[in-house]
């Protein structure tokens, strides 16, 4: 079968997913991108440009997967032929992502226009896929309520056509690199570690709120800080970098894989305290090298990490994660934590028989 990615963001783990859906996929999956950057205007204009260069094409395929930064009743608008299934891979949507108070369409009361396309998009599909369960019933119990923002023929009827065409499909994640950069040797000080991006919905103010609340206490850890800071004007990472001098014994982001890799097999403990994680794949990423995910019972992480299993994992406020962490540092044998059988399942090794099967089943 042949299958046409259509990525207008093609970045980060957009790109990511793409390359590495394509390499272990049994089928035939050709790419049309357009590079990851004002991801705005790509929801806007992407799908303008992609459908373009779709119908440059000297043959069509049997299915089309777009991810969510697409429009897709503007590109099937624009497209020859109307008659090749879609269906919408949601890493994210703009209604429920938590957007930063400092951005300027939700100062203006532009933000609804983003998850409009998001909403219009679920709708001309054929299926949509979610890549957890946890976002899946986020976005469908969202949508009626996001709907009545408008004046009138609202369409609330539509949200059970959306529900009744979409399923969960997790993400599959490329784990198994990790293994040749194992290292076997843990510290003598225990090291937390922050390895999401720098940015307002991964809640650094709460990150550092919970280990200056440790560090006042008298207890001894060191801190690796990696990941993206691309938003120099807010100002998370200077300030966790002065707070917390003392303890910091790497801080910045890892161009080289293999890098990235030791240091997370370096880390006992990752700390987490996003405010948004439709997955979650740092968290994952860490857990695979064996490092304790504290977690706050919230978003996509009771359903990854199996709650009900694994309670030790989760805490339910500042307080309670304080408390958590201080006991986890005191612990000398935190190699208990298994989170590598938690989620070895996603690497696409046990993943992709998955995701060809389901597109072999919107296909036909």
């Amino acid at each position: 079968m042949k299958i046409i990615i259509i990525e207008p963001y093609f970045e980060g783990s957009h790109k990511n997913w793409t390359l590495e859906l394509q390499k272990n996929s049994s089928h035939e999956i050709e790419l049309l991108t357009l590079p990851g950057r004002y991801w705005k205007w790509r929801m806007h204009g992407g799908a303008i440009k992609l459908a373009q260069e779709f119908n440059k094409l000297h043959s069509y395929p049997d299915l089309i997967i777009a991810s969510d930064m697409l429009n897709l009743p503007v590109f099937n608008s624009i497209i020859k032929s109307d008659k090749i299934p879609t269906c919408m891979y949601f890493h994210e949507n703009q209604i429920t992502y938590p957007w930063s108070p400092m951005d300027r369409d939700i100062k203006m009361g532009r933000d609804h226009h983003y998850g409009f396309i998001n909403y219009s998009s679920a709708l001309a599909s054929n299926h949509n896929f979610f890549n957890t369960d946890f976002h899946k019933s986020d976005f469908l119990s969202s949508l009626k309520g996001f709907l009545l923002n408008f004046p009138d023929y609202r369409g609330i009827e539509n949200i059970d056509l959306i529900e009744k065409k979409s399923t969960t499909l997790h993400l599959g994640l490329d784990l198994k690199r990790f293994d040749r950069f194992k290292i076997t040797n843990k510290n003598n000080k225990p090291i937390i570690l922050w390895n999401h991006r720098w940015e307002h919905d991964k809640n650094p103010n709460s990150f550092k709120n919970i280990l200056l609340e440790v560090s006042n206490k008298k207890i001894d850890f060191n801190l690796i800080l990696l990941g993206k800071n691309n938003q120099k004007k807010s100002g998370f990472f200077d300030d966790i970098e002065n707070s917390l001098k003392k303890h910091i014994i790497y801080s910045g982001y890892c161009e080289k894989f293999e890098d990235y890799a030791k240091y997370l097999w370096k880390s006992d403990i990752l700390m987490v305290t996003s405010i948004q994680d439709f997955f979650g794949i740092s968290i994952a990423e860490a857990a695979y090298c064996d490092t304790f995910p504290l977690l706050p019972n919230r978003l996509s992480y009771p359903e990854i990490y199996n709650y009900d299993f694994n309670k030790r994992f989760f805490y339910n406020d500042e307080d309670d994660a304080v408390n958590k962490l201080i006991y986890m540092l005191k612990d000398k044998n935190l190699s208990t934590c298994n989170g590598r059988e938690l989620v070895k399942g996603f690497d696409w090794q046990n993943m992709i028989e998955k995701y060809d099967e389901a597109f072999e089943r919107v296909a036909l």
